[in-house]
């Protein structure tokens, strides 16, 4: 494998593997973070980034491969967690060449990590990489795959939301609350969507010129504002971070209004000790990777032979899951975000467990 360093920085973590990419050619720089297939392959999203330094790059791939190993345990699939970084401009860096070269190094692993889309990375980019890979979902339509993966990572974070507002206001409806989003990209335009129909009021921003000319057009009734501070202190019942992580943080969390944060984008929280913030305040604050998980429970089921119906049904049950994970989490005494890393870890200690008994082969599937 090419590196274009192999340095890690001050990172202290429990990762299996993390893996230095590098195509010269066509100008890849990729990483590709390992951190647990205890319950199985490595399933993760490619991020497509023009991170400032090399280090931060490899911090934003590991957070987001632990992410996805207490992701995907919560969300109860046999998958393990983990998720690459393409360091470079998705807009003037992404051709052909460089996402094969990807391709080809995901598949030298062997299938230990399965890959998808994410931040900078699209259905029809993932349909380039597996032409040189076969660990690929998200794939089109066209291609047997789910397509576009931000349908169900919207429809769950709503779900969730509506959990919580169960949970805080004892009826599960968003109608006439006042919900800010932040980030109007794949899935906050689809959440945004949902609200609507709900009969919930929206304040959105996005730091993208189109993204807020497509609410101006598409939903007029959007109440549009100039940026995320903005947002944040004004008179919001529900804060939806849809946009990159750190979204909760000191700044953010002694002027935030809003009584409930319920979001898609991962690792909201800027460093520990931020969820004991938001409890102090009174937020309750539906931890990320449960709610955001529609998106991996639709390209998981790919694995399967995908069926949307089927996708969506796994999908609502993040009501469910919330439900039970907020109840515990006051019959604990704890932060949500407490409770729910107890619960992805106590899967993972029982189910990886099982992995030291030696069974048969299982039948063919697609994957081999």
């Amino acid at each position: 494998m090419g590196v274009f360093s192999g340095h890690t920085g001050s990172e202290d973590t429990s990762h299996e593997q993390v893996v230095f990419c590098q195509d010269k050619p066509s100008g890849l720089r990729a990483i590709i973070g390992i951190y647990s297939t205890a319950l199985g392959p490595a399933l993760g999203g490619t991020r497509f980034y023009p991170y400032a330094t090399e280090d931060e790059a490899v911090h934003d791939v590991m957070e987001l491969s632990r992410g996805m190993a207490y992701k995907n345990s919560l969300a109860g699939l046999d998958l393990g967690g983990g998720k690459a970084v393409i360091w470079g401009d998705p807009e003037r860096g992404k051709s052909e060449a460089l996402l094969r070269a990807y391709g080809r190094f995901v598949q030298s692993l062997g299938g230990r990590y399965i890959t998808a889309c994410d931040v900078g990375t699209y259905v029809a980019d993932m349909d380039v990489v597996a032409r040189e890979c076969r660990w690929v979902t998200g794939r089109s339509e066209e291609h047997g795959g789910a397509g576009d993966s931000s349908v169900l990572t919207a429809w769950g974070v709503f779900q969730g939301m509506r959990a919580a507002a169960g949970h805080a206001w004892g009826k599960p409806s968003l109608a006439g609350r006042r919900v800010g989003v932040v980030g109007l990209g794949k899935v906050g335009k689809l959440l945004t969507g949902h609200l609507l129909e709900e009969g919930a009021a929206v304040v959105a921003t996005d730091v993208c010129d189109r993204a807020r000319d497509w609410a101006r057009h598409a939903h007029p009734e959007v109440d549009l504002v100039d940026d995320e501070p903005a947002l944040i202190t004004s008179d919001i019942d529900i804060y939806a971070p849809c946009a990159l992580g750190g979204a909760l943080n000191d700044r953010t969390v002694p002027v935030l209004a809003a009584k409930i944060v319920a979001g898609a984008a991962n690792n909201q929280l800027a460093h520990p000790g931020i969820d004991k913030a938001l409890a102090d305040r009174g937020i309750l604050y539906v931890p990320d990777y449960l709610v955001n998980a529609g998106g991996v429970i639709q390209v998981a089921d790919e694995i399967e032979g995908f069926d949307f119906e089927r996708a969506k049904l796994r999908v609502t049950r993040i009501y469910d899951t919330t439900r039970r994970l907020l109840a515990e989490a006051d019959a604990e005494g704890v932060p949500p975000s407490v409770t729910a890393d107890r619960m992805a870890e106590r899967r993972i200690a029982e189910v990886g467990r099982l992995s030291a008994i030696r069974v048969p082969p299982r039948t063919a599937s697609r994957w081999g």
